[in-house]
């Protein structure tokens, strides 16, 4: 996936520095979603020097190029299940565990535009985050 990464940097004329494809690579390995300063503890383990403008940086590179995403309801970052291309951000948040799952529901996406669009609005970005219990969770 990180060579992936890079291919699609590259090919936008962009670089995926060793930086920035250590901090891709910390929030590949998650299991949920991680705040900057988790991945700044982590990432000190191996950049004694690393500062929070270091990994918001990196973060800011990489959601510029599509490659995670940021959850807004927990300031945390998780990777993209499709990087690289635009899409609407669908996200399930377990308010237990913590887990975030990505969607691609086109009907949601619809439905969102025709909604802004009979309000006279053009939306540019659209996020959803619908906060619940995870499979998991809901059987323990």
């Amino acid at each position: 996936m990180l060579d992936e990464a890079a291919a699609l940097c590259a090919g936008r004329g962009a670089q995926l520095t060793d930086l920035r494809r250590q901090v891709l690579a910390l929030v590949l390995r998650s299991d949920q979603p991680l705040g900057a300063y988790a991945l700044l503890d982590q990432l000190k383990a191996t950049r004694v020097g690393a500062a929070p403008p270091t990994i918001y940086r990196a973060l800011d590179f990489l959601l510029e190029q599509g490659l995670i995403h940021r959850i807004e309801r927990l300031n945390a970052f998780t990777p993209c299940v499709s990087a690289g291309h635009a899409h609407t951000h669908q996200f399930l948040i377990c308010r237990d565990c913590g887990h975030a799952q990505e969607l691609h529901d086109h009907a949601v996406e619809a439905a969102l535009g025709q909604a802004a669009g009979v309000a006279g609005f053009t939306p540019s970005r659209m996020t959803v985050e619908i906060e619940g219990r995870c499979r998991v969770c809901a059987a323990g």
